[in-house]
């Protein structure tokens, strides 16, 4: 499930990465699988082998992309969460959705 996020920054999300930009957004999540996580961070492009050279720039794995057309995606959480999202410059999202215990 997802939540900390507006329907607004969705929608932008979603534009940005169908127009065929590397589109992230972070939020809340809780999933069972990954219990010391309580953020993702989706890095999304709707030309697809933009976002495998994107993601080999970080070591991130083909393999690991969500396939879903226009909106396939990374999740990122974790190490990898952090160390792209602070690589990117996308210091709000971090401050905004990291663990307090990090």
């Amino acid at each position: 499930m997802a939540f900390g996020i507006d329907k607004h920054e969705l929608k932008k999300w979603k534009a940005r990465a169908k127009a065929g930009e590397i589109s992230v957004i972070t939020h809340y999540w809780v999933d069972d699988r990954f219990p010391d996580c309580d953020s993702v961070t989706k890095v999304a492009c709707g030309d697809y082998p933009k976002l495998v050279q994107w993601g080999k720039a970080y070591g991130l794995k083909e393999k690991w992309i969500h396939e879903r057309g226009e909106l396939s995606h990374f999740d990122l959480f974790g190490n990898h969460q952090r160390r792209v999202l602070l690589a990117e410059g996308l210091y709000d999202q971090w401050k905004r959705f990291r663990n307090d215990a990090e």
